[in-house]
């Protein structure tokens, strides 16, 4: 397999949302087959669900020669690491990890749809993703500038950089 750009969503708004951001990318950084390439300031926003916590967000840049899947795996092993529980779709949680683009790759498969199905609607994974890569495209040709400006913004404020 060859080397691909990855970029990766994380979310908590549980257990200090900051530090479990902070301790997921280390996570990462020091996964076999990974480099972590770049990663986005931290972002606050609303959740997605009325009463909840707020979120806090960042997108990561991972060259890796891993399989989609094989990726996921990694990724929900970190989650589970952070004490993450599936109980609702959205829900409150300590730790979020999504695979947002596999380099060009459209996939659609039971376990995993990339570029992720929800992107264009969220804010909180648009800002952070043009921060580490301005000029980005999805497969389709849509520029990821172009669908932040027609998003919701969520409240969405960047925390650091």
């Amino acid at each position: 397999m060859t080397k691909q750009l990855v970029y990766i969503g994380l979310g908590s708004n549980l257990q200090d949302p900051v530090t479990q951001l902070i301790t997921a990318l280390n996570a990462l950084a020091n996964l076999p087959d990974i480099k972590l390439v770049s990663q986005s300031s931290l972002y606050i926003s609303d959740s997605l669900l009325e009463g909840q916590p707020q979120y806090i967000n960042a997108v990561a840049c991972l060259e890796t020669v891993l399989t989609p899947e094989a990726l996921l795996d990694q990724l929900q092993q970190i989650e589970n690491e952070h004490g993450r529980e599936r109980k609702e779709r959205w829900g409150a949680r300590t730790l979020d990890l999504d695979i947002i683009l596999y380099g060009n790759q459209k996939i659609n498969t039971e376990r995993l749809i990339i570029p992720h199905p929800q992107m264009a609607l969220r804010s909180f994974v648009l800002m952070p993703l043009l921060e580490i890569a301005p000029n980005i495209c999805l497969p389709d040709g849509r520029v990821v500038a172009d669908l932040l400006a027609d998003c919701p913004s969520q409240n969405l404020k960047r925390l650091s950089s």
